[in-house]
């Protein structure tokens, strides 16, 4: 076993961690000195003690760049320890260049450090006494070569130029490899060329070249050094004025920027012309030319010229300042990062600006964009339903066809194909405003057009131009010119259809056969308004507010006024005659053709003697081939959610239709998500939303996935000019305080067979009692009643062998309302007959609906209430009269579904009032379904025509049936 020793010396560590600890009334210093052995530039950091005379004194306590910038969060301050880190340990070779990119980021000094060199004479060692202070930062001004001409000889003579002293090079001794010491300064040498000039003449005063030697010194040495140190022929004399202007070099020189690759990088060479010589700015090169005698004269470099050009390079990208210590002739960025497009095109746009010319640029690995930015012009004009629109785009000298421009938009793409091969590149905020309008438009020739219904295009380009007084916007790039014309014509449907009641007023049909409440007359007005501008609209008011008569005010106004031809309304089977008796009801003088059921004429000849033609989705498929070449005047979708299904045999079948206009009618315009606007509204207004996939990827899926508010507020502004709709909040003052109406549910063939032969048999026991009204007859006349109310619900509930299979209308119509409404809302159905409610049950269990269902058998009611208000999947309550009429609290419901009349309408009322009460904040709507041509629409008649006795009963709770005499019934089945 290890002893407490052992288990010490292998768990311990020998060492405690050491910490630093700098002298808070000391110094941090930089010495430069040299290895001892190497002999090349060693920097070390200290920190030291001062006397009280402020002067460092011993000991000094050393720390390497690592330790020194451990805690510092300063870019600069690591810069600068990164920089003195790499002449801290002996090199591996000399790599002057690298070095000296190192010395200038120390030398800048941005913690304020005081810098001292090691005298190894007074010690090996470094001590405060070894040490003398000198300053750094500043960098040896200019080397220039003199050349003088000798008798046969040209002396070239060095003239170092430090602060503002011109000095020879051996007067100033070489410290270090890198720096020159005058006075109490260090200079550092800034670059390899100016350090090998100096170190040749730090013991020679000049150099001698003979005539012979002279033209070959010149193109191999010279002409490699002028760009960086400065070659004088002291010989040349300056040029005259003269000679300048008869040499035809007065006037401004010409700026020149020269592309090329370096490796992955874009080299960047500014340069200017002076006649036939090149002049790097960033050089020191002399210009010497001949003037027109052939005589060399040295011509002064335009430097205000020069520091322009460079200045406005140096605006251009951040690391070109950087680059200016480099020492180099050019600038350089990374490929990638200068063919970026919303770099190099703006900076062309400046360089061109300038005067600048640009060689290279097509000649760049990879490259095959155009450098110049689009120049883009829109003129507008009024068509007869659309603008004119024509579009100009132009990259230099090169135009754009506008079936590529039109492709681009539709890809989402900014690039162009343009004639000589380039790739024209559309500024991004131009695309993202502008791809409407190739979504939108058709090409036609050379122009666009652009349906009126999307005015808000051109009046969002009429916006841009008016905030710039030359008519230009979107960044400068796009020049826009509409004419007053459409301007006028923008602001009048703008203006119109933001404000209802702003819209001019018509007049209601005089044949109208009820009173419109004030929003229904604006209504009228509205849908007047888009027919007469040939825009579609879908009238979405809700439930209950009366679109059907709306639809019947305007098919009527426009019978009356002779605009419009035959009017066809594709509506749910379930309803077509609920709009026959609404149209029968209010607007009498209307002609109505009903195309459906199985002996309908298969032919539109009749068509044109009708006003109104009422058919089903289910029929309009079977019947497209021939409806399609039929030209309507309006085309009326009701229940228009039904083709919110781009995929849909339905969508495809109206979009066939023709028509001078198309109107949408429904509560629910957005079942599931955005989407179900789309097919509808591309039906009435064409154009209005692009197509399919723009408006996925545009609106739908940003809106519905990742609830893109901006996406959302601008579809809003887009379509709002063509939905109305109105509220009960909105108009609650002109309304009853709930919404009933009726669907009638013709019965088939073989239902109405069944029905009739039990009416006669009843007919004819009242015939034989007309003068009795004993209790016995009565409940004979109950009985039969009953038996004809269940034969309306369904004939099976009679429970006879032969009315087995003979369907049901009113299982057919409420089935078809679940399976549109309970998506989106949750549903009583209320019946009299529990084995009634278990048909609809069987059902809905073959759909997949899921519903709840209360009777008077059912024990556990509170459970049964919590689940249909509480569980999302649950969308339909199916309820007995009786026990669901009373002492329920269902507000989850929005549709309330009366299966069967109830002789005492309070009960009915009670039985509404389940879902219409407080704490109900959706819309209700009751729907009573009925059979025309039976017991239960004579009884709804009676009830019309003794309204203030009903209202009577209403109030009292009493059943009608108990006021009612044999002559009575003998009425009401038509005896």
């Amino acid at each position: 076993m290890d002893t407490i020793r052992d288990l010490a010396q292998l768990l311990l560590p020998n060492d405690e961690p050491s910490f630093h600890v700098r002298d808070p009334d000391g110094l941090r210093i930089v010495v430069l000195k040299q290895f001892r052995f190497h002999k090349s530039l060693n920097i070390e950091l200290y920190d030291a003690s001062l006397t009280q005379a402020g002067k460092i004194k011993n000991p000094l306590r050393s720390l390497t760049s690592q330790d020194a910038s451990l805690y510092s969060k300063d870019t600069n301050a690591l810069i600068f320890y990164s920089g003195i880190s790499q002449f801290q340990y002996p090199p591996p070779a000399s790599k002057p260049g690298v070095d000296i990119r190192a010395l200038k980021s120390i030398i800048k000094n941005p913690l304020g450090l005081r810098f001292f060199y090691h005298d190894p004479k007074f010690s090996e060692t470094v001590s405060a006494g070894s040490l003398t202070e000198v300053k750094v930062g500043r960098v040896v001004s200019k080397l220039s070569l003199l050349i003088n001409k000798e008798d046969h000889f040209y002396l070239v003579t060095p003239q170092l130029k430090v602060g503002d002293a011109l000095l020879h090079p051996k007067q100033v001794p070489l410290m270090f490899g890198y720096f020159v010491l005058h006075l109490d300064d260090l200079y550092l040498v800034p670059d390899v060329y100016m350090m090998k000039l100096l170190r040749y003449f730090a013991t020679r005063v000049s150099m001698q070249v003979t005539e012979q030697q002279f033209p070959a010194f010149t193109e191999q040495v010279l002409s490699k050094l002028e760009d960086k140190v400065q070659v004088i022929h002291t010989y040349i004399k300056a040029a005259t004025k003269d000679q300048v202007e008869e040499a035809g070099l007065s006037g401004a020189m010409e700026k020149i920027i020269y592309l090329s690759d370096l490796n992955q990088y874009v080299m960047i060479n500014p340069v200017m012309r002076y006649g036939s010589i090149e002049v790097p700015i960033r050089s020191n090169k002399a210009i010497y030319l001949p003037d027109i005698r052939g005589r060399m004269m040295a011509m002064q470099r335009d430097t205000a010229g020069e520091d322009n050009f460079l200045a406005l390079l140096l605006r251009q990208h951040p690391l070109f300042s950087e680059q200016l210590e480099d020492g180099l002739t050019y600038f350089y960025l990374h490929r990638d990062r200068f063919l970026d497009e919303d770099w190099f095109q703006e900076n062309f746009m400046q360089w061109r600006e300038a005067g600048i010319s640009v060689f290279g640029f097509s000649q760049l690995k990879g490259n095959k964009k155009n450098p110049n930015k689009a120049n883009i012009s829109v003129h507008v004009q009024s068509g007869l339903n659309w603008f004119n629109t024509k579009i100009k785009i132009i990259f230099g000298n090169q135009a754009v066809a506008l079936k590529q421009l039109q492709l681009a938009a539709r890809n989402k793409s900014r690039y162009v194909r343009l004639d000589d091969g380039t790739l024209g590149i559309l500024p991004e905020s131009w695309i993202e405003k502008m791809a409407d309008f190739f979504f939108a438009a058709e090409i036609v020739g050379a122009d666009l057009r652009i349906p009126n219904s999307r005015f808000e295009l051109i009046a969002q380009l009429t916006e841009d131009a008016r905030h710039n007084e030359n008519g230009m916007s979107m960044e400068g790039l796009v020049t826009v010119d509409i004419d007053d014309k459409v301007k006028a014509a923008v602001e009048h449907y703008g203006r119109r259809l933001s404000d209802i009641s702003a819209i001019e007023s018509v007049s209601v049909p005089r044949g109208l056969k009820t009173t419109l409440r004030n929003y229904q007359v604006q209504g009228l007005n509205w849908l007047c308004f888009l027919g007469k501008h040939q825009f579609g609209g879908i009238l979405a008011d809700d439930m209950g507010l009366g679109k059907t008569v709306q639809v019947i005010a305007l098919m009527l106004y426009l019978k009356e006024n002779k605009i419009a031809g035959t009017n066809l309304v594709v509506a749910p089977t379930s309803v077509i005659f609920n709009w026959q008796a609404e149209i029968k009801r209010y607007a009498p003088d209307l002609t109505v053709y009903i195309l459906h059921g199985a002996e309908r004429k298969k032919s539109v000849v009749d068509f044109d003697n009708y006003d109104v033609v009422l058919t089903s989705y289910g029929t309009l498929l079977y019947d497209i081939n021939y409806l399609k070449d039929y030209q309507f005047g309006y085309v009326f979708l009701d229940e228009s959610q039904q083709i919110k299904n781009i995929g849909s045999q339905r969508y495809d079948a109206v979009r066939l239709l023709q028509s001078q206009n198309r109107l949408a009618i429904t509560g629910t315009p957005i079942e599931n998500n955005t989407f179900d606007l789309y097919a509808q509204l591309s039906f009435v207004n064409p154009g209005l939303l692009g197509d399919s996939r723009y408006f996925r990827e545009v609106y739908s899926i940003p809106i519905d996935k990742f609830e893109d508010t901006r996406r959302a507020k601008e579809l809003q502004r887009k379509v709002a000019p063509f939905i109305l709709r109105r509220t009960k909040d909105a108009v609650a003052w002109e309304l009853p305080d709930k919404t009933e109406q009726v669907l009638l549910c013709p019965m088939g063939d073989s239902q109405r067979t069944v029905y009739d032969a039990y009416e006669q048999e009843l007919r004819d026991y009242l015939e034989g009692r007309i003068k009795d009204d004993s209790l016995r007859a009565s409940i004979h006349v109950l009985r039969g009643l009953t038996q004809l109310r269940q034969i309306c619900n369904d004939p099976r509930l009679l429970k006879a062998d032969q009315v087995q299979g003979s369907g049901s209308s009113k299982i057919e119509a409420l089935m078809e309302q679940i399976d549109s409404k309970s998506v989106s809302h949750k549903i009583l159905v209320f019946s009299q007959f529990v084995s009634m409610l278990d048909l609809v049950a069987t059902e809905l269990e073959k759909t997949g609906i899921k519903y709840v269902k209360l009777t008077g058998a059912t024990t556990n009611r509170k459970a049964m209430v919590d689940q249909f208000q509480n569980d999302p999947e649950a969308r339909v309550f199916l309820l007995s009269l009786k026990a669901g009429g009373m002492g329920l609290n269902l507000t989850a419901a929005s549709y309330v579904y009366l299966i069967d009349p109830w002789w005492n309408p309070a009960v009915e009322a009670q039985a509404i009032d389940r879902a219409y009460r407080i704490g109900q904040h959706k819309n209700v709507q009751a729907i009573r379904l009925i059979c025309p041509g039976t017991i239960e629409e004579k009884i709804m008649l009676l009830h019309e025509s003794k309204k203030a006795r009903l209202a009577g009963l209403v109030k009292s709770g009493k059943s009608i049936v108990g006021n009612m005499t044999m002559e009575d019934w003998r009425e009401v089945l038509g005896g």
